[in-house]
């Protein structure tokens, strides 16, 4: 358990003094009663299903997260995906050109893409041979403006869950917030990081509803912290920045908890067939790497090569050879059945 945290010497000096915007939903809060007129938000007064402003605080979904995760509501915060999540922790957390953030290539790239836009120095340590991080090399990078470590697990694209071991290190011993970023991990054999939020204030988990809930339509990310920490992060955020439709859409689909599982454990049954398949019957595949996703990373011959091949038999997957440690890979995602069979012939048909 980390006890020598104060999240008050990482927050940035204008967010500690900001005063959040207060919406017309957030001073008169029943917004469902039925005996009241809303004259208060300068909307349309013409009932049809989105005239009104969503729930700022999106309750009846973090009801159900709340239910299902085992996590205090205090400790969840929603985003219009994960991406607007990990923005709102560069912006509270991070001062433009004077901090700094350390990732871990390959991972996802996104990351990177927020440092840029935020004006924050990216620290890069790679992933060693096994893609597991190299704690020694991490904490070597880290300085007293290194605010922020990303840690994908189950990472994308290499698809496997780093050791509790490396990772307790690393919470125990970065003085930044550590960002655990979870969107893979219903997939994986290892349990969420949210069993001992409790005991690292300096851990934010990172999830999402487009992998395992089917949703990535309907973006919606969600992060689960400290209260202190998700208090900061609604200071920020923008007052509606999960939109009724999302909200209605969610709600309907967490209630269905048994049909996700049930296309969940049929994914990880596809994950392993699709493996065992490939490994024995295409040549120019060298190496299948272990995967808590639900893609598999595929070591070939020559990627590009393999990758234009599969586009004329109609398969679109990945090409991910300019990544770090992963020349001529390949990721794959696994689809249906049926998806998985044609990927196959294809792979066994080309030459």
């Amino acid at each position: 358990m980390k006890t020598d945290f104060n999240i008050n010497n990482l927050i940035r000096e204008n967010i500690k003094s900001l005063k959040p915007y207060s919406s017309a939903r957030d001073e008169y809060k029943d917004a469902t009663s039925k005996e009241m007129i809303f004259l208060d938000a300068n909307e349309n007064p013409f009932e049809n299903g989105v005239n009104r402003y969503p729930d700022p605080h999106q309750n009846d979904v973090k009801e159900l997260l709340s239910d299902i995760k085992g996590i205090s509501k205090e400790n969840i915060l929603l985003g219009n995906g994960s991406d607007e999540v990990l923005d709102l922790i560069f912006r509270a957390f991070c001062e433009p050109n004077v901090d700094n953030i350390i990732t871990l290539p390959p991972t996802y790239g996104m990351y990177s893409v927020l440092a840029d836009v935020n004006a924050i120095e990216n620290r890069k340590v790679l992933l060693n041979q096994e893609f597991e991080p190299d704690v020694d090399a991490i904490l070597e990078k880290v300085d007293a403006n290194s605010k922020l470590l990303f840690l994908c697990s189950p990472n994308n694209p290499t698809g496997n869950s780093f050791s509790v071991n490396a990772v307790e290190q690393l919470l125990n011993k970065f003085n930044g917030l550590v960002v655990l970023d979870e969107a893979y991990i219903d997939f994986s054999e290892q349990k969420s990081w949210l069993e001992k939020l409790d005991k690292f204030p300096n851990l934010i988990i990172t999830q999402t509803l487009s992998k395992a809930y089917g949703l990535a339509g309907i973006r919606l990310g969600t992060c689960y912290a400290s209260k202190e920490i998700v208090q900061v992060l609604k200071n920020i955020k923008p007052p509606y920045n999960v939109n009724e439709l999302t909200q209605q859409r969610a709600a309907v689909r967490l209630q269905k908890m048994d049909e996700i599982q049930n296309e969940v454990a049929q994914l990880i049954s596809e994950r392993k067939r699709l493996k065992k398949e490939l490994e024995c019957c295409v040549s120019y595949i060298e190496k299948i790497y272990p995967s808590d996703g639900n893609f598999l990373l595929l070591k070939v011959d020559d990627a590009t090569k393999r990758y234009n091949q599969l586009i004329e038999y109609g398969v679109v997957i990945r090409n991910r050879t300019n990544q770090p440690l992963c020349e001529n890979c390949l990721r794959i995602s696994v689809g249906i059945c049926e998806e998985n069979q044609r990927l196959i012939r294809a792979l066994k048909a080309i030459q």
